[in-house]
This record gives C-alpha cells, structure tokens and sequence, in this order.
C-alpha cells in the first residue's frame, strides 16, 4: 500500500486534516506522515522533516507528497533533493484537504500511486457534486439545512441536467441524468433498515444520488443520507423517482432499482403482529408476562436545548468539531460494546452507526459550528429538527424511528457534556416517556419487574430488547401515566395491554395470582437448576450458559450452569483502538474461569468481519459481510491475532478446564491450520477441548470430514437458519422464515448428530437451545448439550427434566417429515 506525506504550515491544520481522512476510511489502515510547523506553534515549512516522513511513510509501493501552499511546495522539492535513494514519490497538486481525504480513502482502498494521485487532483469535483446534491435537496423540505439562508451555489453544469419541482425530475435535453421510478411495497416504507441497505447500495459510485417522493412531493433526498431517506416519509405503496449523475450514474440506478426489487432485501406484505397491534390504542402490550411493583422514574439526564449546559467548550470551531469528532468516536465505540451484549438483538443499533457517519447531518452540525454554535448546541438542533420531521410522517412505524434519532442525540450529548444517560435499575416498575435502545440494554431483569412507557411503539428497537430481556411491559399508555407517584403500586400484563395503576384490591388479587404462578414455576426450577438435568429415562442433557462477560459467569453459577458453552470473546476487542495484549487476554480469560469454580470454559475465537469491524484490522468494504471475511476467515487471514488468543488461552487451559471453539469454519483446511497453530503455542501435554462452530448449510453436510478432528461441535442455530432459509435474522419482516424449527434446518442439524455420532459430541448454542417448544425435537435428534442465555437455564433445566427420551427421538422423527415450521411447533404438546 502507497503512504501519504501531508506537509502545512500548520501543525494543527496537518493533523486536523489526517485525522479527518481517517474518519473516513471505515477502519483500513493508511500510512499517513506529517511534516508541518517548525513546531506546534509556530508555522512553517522544513525540507528535512518532509524527507524524514517521506521515508518513514513508504513500505515499497511509493509514496504521495501534498502540500498546502506556497513555501511548502519548494520544502517538497528540496526534500526530494535529500533523499539520496530511488524512492517512487509523487508531489501533487491536489487541494490540501480534499486531496488528502480522496488520497487516503483511495489508498485504503488499494490504489496505486498513479492511481491515488488522480483521485486527489479530482477532489475538488468530487466536493462541487456534493454541494450540487446539497442544492437540489434544498429545493423543498429540507429537514438538516446547509446554511441560515438556505442558499448554496449550484454548479451551472448540473443545474442544467436535473432539477426537483415536487412531480419528477426535470431533466434538460441534453442533461446526462440517468433515472427511473419504483414503487415501495415494504410493508413499514422505507424506515430505518431498508434505508440503510440504500445507502450500502450506491456508496462508494462515482455519482451524486437524488431521491423524490412522486406521491407526496416530497425531497429530494441524497441517497447518501439516512435521515434524508426517512424524512421523504416513504410509505408502503408510494412510487418514488431516482435519478442519478456522473459516471456511475446507470449503475447506481440499476442498483437502486434491483434493491426495491428485492424489497430492500426485506419480504414484501409479511406485518409482524406487532406492527398491526400498535395501530390500535393504548396501552399496547409489547412484551409478555405479568409486572407488580412500586413505580419509579428515571433520573438520566434530559437535554433542553434552549438552555443547554456545554462545559469544556473550546474558543474555536475547529476546536469544537475535534470536541464532537471524539464524543462520536466514544459513543461509537459504546455501541459497538452494546452489539456484543445484546446478542441476537445486536442488529438493531445498525441505524445508530449508520446516523453517527450520516455526512448530511455531520454537514449540518459543522456548519452551525462554524457559524459561532457550541457542539452540544448545534447537534442538539440538527438532530431535534431531523426527529421532527420523522415525527410528522402519518406512519406509526416510521415514526418510532424518530426515537432513534434521539437516542444517538442524546448519546453524543452525554459524551459533550459529561452527563449520564445510562438508566440505573431499581426494584419495581419503570414509568418513563420512552426508553433509548442504550438505556433498555442497561436494565436489570433481576429488579426491573415491569415497564410502563408514556409513548413508544411495540416494533420500536428499545422494546425489542425489553423482550430480549424478558421484562414485562406495555407502551403507549399515554402521558397522564408520567404523574403517577413514585412508590405507587402498578400491575400490568405485557401479553394482553392490560395496566391498572392504584388498583383495586380484586384487581390487584387477580394480576397477583397469575404472577405468583408465574414466579412459583421459576422458583422451583431455580432450587433445583444446580442439579443435573436427566430425563424421565436417565438421559442426562449439559445445560450450558452463552456468555459476554464476567458479570455473565457469575450469573451462569447462580442459574446452575453445568459449564459455560459460548464465551463471546469480542468483548475484549471491540471499541478500543488496538488488539488486546496476550497478558490482557490470559486475565480476562482467568477471571471468568475462576468465576465458573471449575466448570468448564468454551472460548470461542474472535469471531468479527464486515459486520463487526475492528479499526485496527485492514478490511475492504464488503458488498454482504455476513458472506465474507469473517470468523475463522479473517483471523487466519491475521494469523497474529489469532496466535496471541490461542497462546492466552493455553495459558489458562493449564489450570483451569477450557475448551477453544473456532467460528465460521467451512473448510477441513481451516481447522487442520487452526489446530497447527494451537500445536504451535500450546505444549501438548495441556488438556483442552477443541471443536467448531456449525453455523453454516456446507458445514452441517461435510460433518463426517470434521468429526475425527474435533471433540464437540456446537450448532449456532441463529446463524445456521439464517444462511439455510435465506433469511437475515435481524431482518424484523422476516421473522417467521428465520425459524429454527423449519424442517430444513432440522434435517441440517439431524445429519450433524448422525455423523458424529461416537466421534464428537454434539451441542447447540443458538436462540433455539432455550426455545421449550425445541428442546424435545432437538433431544430427540441426539443433541446432548444446550446452551443458553443464564437467566434461561432454571427452565431449561426443568424443562428436560420431564422429557423422556423415547418420546423425544418419535417426536424428532415425525418433525422431519413435516413441511413448514409451523407445522412442527403444532406436534408439540
């Protein structure tokens, strides 16, 4: 890869400048150098600091010089001068920052010097399009702005080619404008997921992307913003205008177009029950189960723009954009944190990283920076305009998407401002206005008993995850809820909407019984979760526990965890800036054994890629990272990552008992190299389990070629049922084709367990293990083991317990007859 020389004047424009262009190369390593200022306060050019970068930034493959002005340009030259070597170096001419931004996203992207100078000497028309977009979006409703008038001068070019009149496009004779219509058939329009997969779909193209509502009016929009997309209010059935310039301008169409033929990748007219409850009135429930308890309220900071406190603000705007680049940074890093954590539910923060790197809004905030506005102030503004303009769509779905909006304002307004945001959990049941996906991450299912939302929808994200976690709620219950005192009593069920606040006695009795029942049955299974789990027959099922981190094990131990069948071990590398040292590795790893008091430790590999990138690993943007370098992939692809994590793990395997499980493996050559490696850093003598996640159809089927090589394999049924039926589990409209009890994933994990059969054991670690409508079917096809969240594993246990294994392989046999997963679910008594 080429490096980068960037030589100013100033020492704080240089490094401003490069660390702008690393914000924007996603993560991919470039080798940049700065040779500016005589030092940090004094400006100036030195010829012998621009040769020492210059050699510093070249690994081989050249290096491109850019300089600001003037004395800079002689400083270049005479550096050349000095370099007393055949070095391939380039001085371009390029405009300083432009050029340095255009020259390192190119080379991250693996241009050649020649190459990477082009794109740097181009950078100004790549800056004139955007503005072009800018001008045309401003046309209309324009729910971010660019300037206080509102006026931005229009390219006279493409002025001429395309213009929004609120029907179409007017496109001119002679304009070079590709375009085309298509109709929205999602059954939520273009709400946060769908658009995303948008912007995905035509960035990086040479072309500027416009977007017009033709049944409303509305736009346009650049297809490059998400909250531009959301703002054109995009229903089900509205037709829509895409038109497109510059030299990619048919491929981005076409790429438009084929994604609204997929449904943007979502499957037409599928209405989760969710969705058609909260068209309804409230309360609407939004997660089962019966909730009693004192109320109380949150004490998380609420942000008022008209008087908004901004400590640490810096004197200049360039201050204040490095102060809004590093609260971005720290919130990012924070949800990348929360992908870890909510497991299965990880894909809803997608939208929130996606809306921090939104350049429509990052546009509209620098530029109330720059017109004297704080950084608190002026992305308090931006984001409270976009959310209204959500806020006024008539579509109740597309309107909960405004709380995403606000959830990442307040997340960034937290890191600008030193408040908290994060909800601390108490015992009874939260009354609050609505929830951030962050703040119902945070609850405690332990003390949480209930949730009563003000406002909030039942398919909005947050409640998705007080699902997750298991806490009964109802949401849109109206804002007199919000006066009720705290310590009052109140009692709901998340299953029917039903919610009485003060109640009477009766009604009071009547909850109280049905949740005594409730709670009885979990009691019982809690008393009993440290024994083993053996059938009605003597067959004994591990019952294992899915974990992310300490707070994790020690909740496995308290739940009666046999062992720890999943350690989730991205925890340590994820929202941080470099790999974690293998000393760092052997104490986290030492820390959950010893919390598991000798039960057994499976740590799986790191298993990231395209759709959990690290910053400090080189990937190209993937056009379907879940089909691409990830899992076992990726870190034999970084054999150094891998040999620090499998030489922290031996360390810990010699005292403690410790199993190493390798993720995505497809191919009997990865494991055999795995398994090298681990011969190479752990002495032999040192027991350790080995095995191989199961997650993929190629997988399942060659079960016999790996089964010699491994002692267990562990089925990952989420993403097992995922590449078997086609369907992206965080895909909310694809719910009822991402199930695992479909009989094709069946007969998947059935030819699994007859290959091992004698060789390895088998068990299962997805969503499916703590399904009780599954644990027969899978019993039954000769899984021993599951593996769980911990709050699951008393009821799991219990579960198996009156199970007969008899029954269970009959029941197995008649599911792999049947032709849909709701025909098996219908088998279960």
């Amino acid at each position: 890869m080429i490096g980068i020389v960037a030589v100013s004047h100033s020492h704080m424009l240089a490094h401003t400048a490069v660390a702008l262009a690393g914000e924007m190369l996603g993560g991919q390593p470039v080798r940049i150098e700065i040779a500016a200022g005589l030092d940090e306060q004094t400006f100036g050019t030195d010829a012998v600091a621009v040769s020492e970068a210059i050699a510093a930034a070249d690994s081989g493959d050249g290096v491109l010089v850019l300089m600001d002005m003037g004395s800079a340009v002689l400083s270049a030259e005479l550096a050349l001068d000095l370099l007393a070597d055949d070095r391939r170096v380039r001085l371009c001419a390029a405009p300083f920052v432009e050029g340095l931004i255009a020259a390192a996203v190119s080379a991250s992207g693996g241009a050649d010097l020649d190459e990477a100078a082009a794109e740097a000497s181009n950078a100004l028309a790549g800056k004139q399009t955007h503005l072009d977009a800018v001008a045309v979006a401003d046309v209309g409703s324009a729910p971010f702005g660019t300037s206080e008038n509102g006026e931005v001068q229009r390219a006279a070019e493409i002025t001429r080619e395309i213009e929004w009149n609120g029907r179409g496009f007017a496109v001119a004779e002679s304009g070079l404008v590709s375009r085309a219509e298509f109709v929205v058939d999602n059954p939520h329009g273009l709400h946060a997921r769908p658009a995303a997969r948008l912007v995905g779909a035509v960035r990086g193209l040479d072309s500027s992307v416009l977007l017009g509502n033709l049944t409303t009016g509305a736009g346009p929009a650049p297809a490059s913003s998400l909250s531009r997309i959301a703002a054109l209010g995009a229903l089900a059935g509205h037709r829509l205008e895409v038109a497109a310039t510059g030299a990619d301008a048919a491929e981005a169409v076409d790429r438009v177009l084929a994604l609204a033929a997929r449904h943007f990748d979502e499957a037409p007219g599928l209405v989760t029950e969710a969705a058609s409850v909260a068209r309804g009135t409230g309360p609407l429930p939004a997660s089962p189960g019966i909730g009693i308890g004192p109320s109380w309220q949150l004490a998380a900071a609420q942000f008022d723009t008209t008087d908004l406190d901004d400590p640490g603000r810096a004197e200049t705007p360039a201050g204040e954009r490095r102060r809004l680049d590093a609260a971005i940074n720290r919130v990012r890093a924070e949800i990348d944190r929360l992908r870890v954590t909510a497991g299965t539910e990880a894909g809803i923060f997608e939208a929130h990283q996606v809306l921090l790197d939104d350049t429509e809004v990052l546009d509209a905030v620098h530029s109330r920076i720059s017109s004297g506005a704080g950084a608190a102030h002026a992305w308090a503004r931006v984001l409270d305009d976009g959310a209204a303009e959500l806020d006024r769509l008539p579509d109740e779905y597309q309107r909960a998407r405004a709380g995403d909006l606000r959830a990442v304002r307040n997340q960034v307004l937290a890191e600008l401002t030193g408040r908290a945001t994060r909800s601390v959990s108490r015992a009874g049941v939260l009354v609050a206005a609505d929830l951030t996906p962050a703040q119902a991450a945070a609850l405690d299912p332990a003390q949480v008993t209930g949730i009563v939302l003000a406002n909030g929808s039942p398919t909005a994200h947050s409640t998705i995850l007080v699902r997750a976690h298991g806490i009964p709620a109802v949401v849109g219950a109206g804002r007199r809820v919000l006066e009720t005192a705290a310590g009052t009593t109140v009692a709901l069920d998340g299953q029917t909407g039903a919610l009485a606040i003060d109640p009477e006695p009766a009604v009071l009795a009547e909850f109280t019984e049905r949740a005594v029942a409730q709670r009885l049955q979990r009691a019982a299974a809690l008393v009993a979760a440290g024994q083993p789990a053996v059938t009605r027959d003597g067959m004994t099922v591990h019952v294992a526990a899915n974990i992310s981190d300490l707070a994790d094990a020690t909740a496995a131990v308290r739940n009666g965890a046999d062992l720890a069948g999943l350690v989730r071990t991205e925890f340590l590398f994820l929202g941080r800036a470099d790999a974690p040292s293998i000393d760092e590795q052997e104490q986290a790893y030492r820390a959950l054994a010893e919390a598991l008091d000798g039960r057994k430790l499976i740590l799986r590999t790191l298993d990231v890629g395209g759709d959990k990138p690290l910053p400090y690993i080189e990937q190209p943007p993937e056009a379907n990272p879940f089909l691409g370098m990830r899992g076992i992939r990726l870190t034999l692809a970084r054999p150094e990552l891998l040999r620090d994590q499998l030489t922290a793990i031996g360390r810990v395997a010699a005292d403690h008992p410790v199993g190493v499980m390798f993720p995505m493996v497809t191919q009997l050559s990865e494991l055999l190299a795995a398994r090298h490696m681990l011969s190479e850093v752990v002495p032999p003598d040192i027991p350790l389990d080995i095995g191989i996640m199961v997650e993929v159809p190629a997988t399942a089927a060659k079960t016999a070629a790996f089964a010699d090589h491994v002692d267990f394999l562990s089925i990952g049924t989420n993403d097992l049922t995922q590449y078997a039926m086609a369907a992206e589990r965080g895909n909310e409209s694809l719910g009822s084709l991402a199930d695992p009890l479909d009989p094709g994933v069946l007969h998947l994990i059935d030819m699994v367990s007859r290959a091992a059969t004698g060789r390895a054991r088998v068990a299962v670690c997805g969503e499916a293990a703590a399904d009780p409508a599954a644990a027969p079917i899978l019993l039954g096809l000769g899984v021993h083991e599951l593996s769980v969240g911990p709050p699951s594993i008393p009821l799991v246990k219990a579960a198996v317990r009156e199970l007969d294994s008899t029954s269970c392989r009959a029941l197995a046999t008649r599911a792999l007859t049947c032709s849909s997963a709701e025909e098996v679910r219908a088998l279960i008594p």
